[in-house]
């Protein structure tokens, strides 16, 4: 059983293709999947297990059965759709008409004796309330209390022979509005031209439709393009703005290397300033000092040849008492006035001395 299996595969897939053209059906086959190419060639077992599956259902994944009971199942509920929006677009032309009842009412001398527009107002509120009664049981009432409240069926059966009138009426007048409302120029026009293009008036409003289903399909359309448009302006706007930050980064490279140079030029001229205060200033310390020792040396050689000078002048003195005592030497005073002269000289010579040091 397994071969014939086997042998019934291989013919099948024989009949569909091989490679890229079994590919290619098989996701042509199953649309809704989010399959590649490459996934079918990584996974050949399972493109083969997807291209059998292709003869057994359609597109979406349903068999032929299923295919069927889906569309028998559509058909009904088209169907029970079609007939609950006939009943509701009844009941609420039926309600409308009650409301400009009460309306008219209101607002002129219309009496309550008007037996149609009481019983069809009667009629829509116990049709409103057995329907609510269905969904929720208001207040505990079953729909066959509430049926009780209807009028009397002579009264239902006189307004179910003038009803169909009323709502011819209230529909031309409601499409009456519809069409001034789209054409305004129209309202002045006769009974029998109104009429007349009352009977174009759907075509009006399935062209309105498609008109807006198209501007919209266009809004949408515009939407996505705007989008995209935004997100490639945006991401082109940032490479711009990467570029644009190197260009600044460059330029600020070059603009730092000329504003270090011109740094460093001016904190070696401050510099080469400080050394020469520096130098200055060392220089004015070194004469200062220079000077305070020059004066200090001077001061001990000047004190130094007082002292000498003193001690001449004593000489001086002893040796002139000397001589005026030993003139009466002779040839011995000879030698003693030499010895004078000599001290003398010694005296004038540190004298000098003394002078020139004090300048």
């Amino acid at each position: 059983m397994s071969a014939m299996s086997e042998r019934t595969d291989c013919v099948f897939l024989s009949a569909l293709g091989k490679g890229d053209n079994l590919h290619q059906q098989v996701l042509s086959a199953f649309p809704l999947c989010e399959m590649t190419e490459e996934d079918l060639i990584q996974n050949p077992l399972f493109c083969k297990l997807l291209a059998t599956l292709s003869q057994h259902v359609d597109r979406t994944g349903l068999t032929q059965h299923l295919r069927r009971d889906l569309e028998k199942a559509e058909c009904e509920l088209r169907s029970q759709r079609l007939s609950w929006l006939r009943e509701e677009c009844v009941n609420r032309v039926l309600r409308e008409i009650v409301q400009e009842i009460r309306f008219t009412k209101a607002s002129s001398s219309q009496t309550a004796e008007d037996k149609f527009f009481s019983t069809l107002e009667q009629c829509v509120m116990v049709g409103q309330c057995v329907k609510s009664s269905h969904h929720s049981g208001i207040l505990g009432l079953m729909a066959e209390r509430v049926t009780r409240q209807m009028p009397p069926e002579q009264d239902i059966v006189q307004m179910k022979q003038r009803l169909p009138s009323e709502l011819l009426q209230h529909l031309k007048r409601k499409a009456v509005n519809i069409l001034t409302y789209y054409q305004p120029q129209w309202e002045n026009e006769s009974e029998g031209l109104r009429s007349v293009k009352l009977s174009k008036l759907p075509e009006l409003l399935d062209g309105e439709q498609k008109k807006a289903k198209s501007l919209a399909e266009r809004n949408r359309e515009n939407t996505a393009l705007l989008q995209r448009q935004t997100h490639a302006y945006l991401s082109e706007l940032v490479k711009c703005m990467k570029v644009l930050q190197c260009l600044v980064l460059d330029l600020r490279l070059k603009a730092q290397k000329d504003l270090d140079r011109k740094k460093i030029e001016y904190f070696e001229a401050k510099c080469e300033i400080g050394l020469q205060k520096i130098r200055a200033e060392m220089l004015e310390v070194q004469l200062d000092t220079y000077t305070r020792d020059k004066i200090a040396a001077h001061k001990k050689i000047t004190e130094k040849l007082n002292a000498e000078l003193k001690s001449s002048e004593m000489d001086r003195q002893a040796v002139e008492s000397k001589l005026a005592s030993f003139e009466i030497y002779g040839r011995d005073f000879e030698a003693l006035a030499d010895e004078y002269s000599r001290l003398r000289q010694e005296i004038a010579t540190k004298s000098w001395a003394l002078k020139e040091f004090s300048t």
